[in-house]
């Protein structure tokens, strides 16, 4: 089969952390032809998506990541499976494409959804679950972020669209930049940011959590350094293993039957102590973190996983005709 991979250009990859990667490694390894299609390389002609792609051959090689095979053009009917891999943020790009690839014929698996990805901002989505998220607060105006940061006195700042820990900032009501803090955040009390009740828990790590049709696939715990608060991998968190307990599995339950209305498959969550900090749909990462902690190849499962999703589509077009 036919494997397309929308993703950000090859030269980014970093070849012992990134998920994309062993995506396409374990696709290779299942037979499958693995294809990269980078953003701009969508056309729509006559109302049908053609794919301006490039054939790899993945590895695991620091300095050669990808063999480059050959360039062509495919149509709807030369793909099998598409993944949607580019990073945030989820920007003007990012939406067309989801625009684009709306309009491929649904026996197609797009994992994830491009409906679903629109849907689900990490950050904000989240927030409507009450009983498994911090107090939030979600705006721009000033007096009542002011008024959130005196009642709860302790809290988390952060952009409702940024990623990888950028711009996230522990605030207390005694700090001397909490006002040029928020000011920043909100460009000057314009644009909406979040706020979030400060979780001690988070001293002992964040917990990233993949989910593969609303199940789970894997756990990692991410540690801050010791000079920054934040555990993402990319403000120098480090991954130690962990293990899903009750709490964690309530949380899935929750979310699991609202992911799968929405075509989610591939989702990595983010949990810290009892409560559910955020939702991550459109590039989820972590998946070679786990693989060496547990000594596994979770991509596997995942392959695996896009095969059945394409039997189960074509039996149901062939139903629909």
């Amino acid at each position: 089969m036919n494997y397309l991979f929308l993703m950000d250009p090859l030269s980014s990859v970093i070849a012992k952390k990134d998920t994309s990667l062993a995506l396409m490694v374990g696709t290779h390894r299942k037979g499958h032809n693995v294809y990269f299609l980078p953003s701009g390389g969508i056309v729509l002609k006559e109302g049908k998506p053609q794919f301006h792609v490039l054939k790899v051959t993945p590895q695991y090689n620091a300095k050669r990541p990808f063999v480059e095979d050959f360039l062509t053009l495919l149509d709807e009917n030369d793909v099998d499976v598409l993944f949607i891999r580019s990073d945030p943020p989820f920007n003007e790009e990012y939406l067309r494409n989801t625009w684009l690839l709306d309009l491929l014929p649904k026996h197609i698996p797009v994992i994830n959804n491009p409906a679903g990805i629109r849907t689900v901002n990490e950050k904000i989505w989240a927030s409507q679950f009450t009983s498994i998220t911090p107090k939030t607060l979600i705006g721009s105006n000033r007096n009542d972020l002011l008024a959130f940061l005196s009642e709860e006195k302790d809290i988390i700042a952060k952009p409702t669209d940024s990623y990888g820990g950028q711009s996230v900032f522990h605030i207390k009501t005694d700090g001397q930049n909490t006002n040029v803090i928020l000011e920043t955040l909100t460009q000057n009390w314009r644009r909406d940011t979040i706020l979030q009740k400060y979780i001690p828990a988070a001293q002992d790590g964040d917990k990233r959590i993949l989910l593969l049709d609303g199940e789970p696939l894997g756990a990692v715990l991410r540690h801050h350094s010791e000079d920054d608060h934040r555990n993402n991998f990319f403000s120098g968190g480090k991954p130690l293993a962990t293990d899903i307990n009750k709490r964690d599995r309530e949380i899935i339950d929750v979310l699991k039957p609202e992911l799968k209305k929405l075509g989610l498959y591939f989702v990595g969550i983010d949990i810290i102590g009892d409560y559910l900090i955020e939702v991550n749909v459109t590039s989820p990462t972590c998946l070679q973190e786990m693989n060496r902690l547990y000594d596994r190849q979770l991509e596997d499962d995942v392959i695996r996983f896009s095969e059945e999703l394409v039997e189960q589509f074509t039996s149901k077009d062939h139903v629909s005709h």
